[in-house]
């Protein structure tokens, strides 16, 4: 066995046992740098819907499975997932009791990212390449280098908040210098369709509860309501307002699940007005009633009631 590959097994094993200590209960833990989340599942979950914000997320034991579009993304200890807007999509997840599913998820900061991308582009342009919403790319050793000193730096508040935000920084930088890291500089391009429909995304994300409307929408992005729609679909696999619709039912779900909001009270405040549509449209999209889903996720995570998110 060659020496790197005895120093990487060491880091990997060093990564596993800070996220066991930082991420002690299931779901979502916050980390003590605003932007950076830990991950963790100790069981197997079976193909759920989820909603990721644009994000780096890498983990060091256990295996996700994204789908999206049709398309499998595997991210494991060997491959990190990049979301370049936010976006609904289908997980599972491998994990076990024994070798519990353990990760990290750093939220992509727009401005930061778009100025490192300007400055990579400047150093050394890249070929042209196509914006990607969601891939999957092979772990280097600088990336996991930087994730394991991230992971040492969460576990002290000092170092936290010294050092945290530039080993961010370097992260976004390695992700962005990737192999596929030209995708993600890709979609943040402004002028292009896929950067307008990215801005409008990042709008829908943040303004969910207030009223949508798709042609102020493709005004925004300096298009007309057709040729808005096809881009739309081209870049989410979905129509504007199916899209508003998951985003609003996605983060209804987590009302109830956090902040223990009964059915009626999420659906009011993402924006419905009748709460038995919602209740139609949450069933059609979670397979199970707002009270049954709220039910049995409660009860995957009775084990663990701090998780701030039901779906690692």
């Amino acid at each position: 066995m060659s020496q790197d590959t005895i120093a990487s097994a060491t880091q990997q094993a060093r990564m596993i046992e800070l996220l066991k200590r930082l991420a002690p209960t299931e779901g979502y833990t916050r980390s003590l740098l605003d932007g950076v989340t830990f991950m963790r599942a100790n069981q197997p979950l079976a193909h759920s819907p989820a909603l990721y914000e644009p994000s780096i997320v890498i983990v060091a034991q256990g295996r996700k499975r994204g789908v999206h579009g049709g398309n499998v993304h595997v991210y494991d200890a060997q491959h990190y997932l990049v979301l370049s807007v936010p976006l609904p999509f289908s997980i599972e997840t491998e994990a076990s009791e024994e070798e519990p599913m353990l990760g990290v998820a750093l939220r992509i900061d727009a401005v930061m990212t778009a100025e490192l991308a300007l400055d990579v582009d400047e150093a050394s342009p890249a070929a042209s390449a196509k914006p990607a919403t969601m891939y999957a790319t092979r772990m280097d050793a600088r990336l996991s280098d930087a994730t394991g000193r991230l992971l040492e730096a969460l576990d002290s508040p000092t170092e936290a908040r010294l050092l945290g935000p530039s080993i961010v920084r370097e992260i976004t930088y390695r992700v962005l210098t990737g192999d596929q890291g030209g995708s993600l500089r890709a979609a943040l391009v402004q002028g292009g369709h896929f950067g307008r429909i990215a801005r409008v995304l990042r709008r829908i994300h943040a303004q969910f509860d207030q009223d949508l409307d798709v042609p102020v929408l493709a005004g925004e992005a300096n298009m007309s309501v057709p040729a808005f729609h096809t881009h739309f679909k081209a870049v989410t696999t979905t129509s504007p307002i199916q899209y508003i619709k998951a985003i609003r039912l996605h983060q209804a779900r987590l009302l109830m699940i956090r902040s223990g909001e009964n059915a009626a009270t999420a659906a009011e405040r993402v924006g419905y007005e009748s709460p038995s549509q919602f209740s139609r449209e949450f069933k059609r999209l979670f397979g199970r009633s707002p009270t049954d889903e709220t039910r049995y996720l409660k009860h995957l995570l009775a084990l663990s009631p701090p998780a701030a998110n039901p779906q690692p």
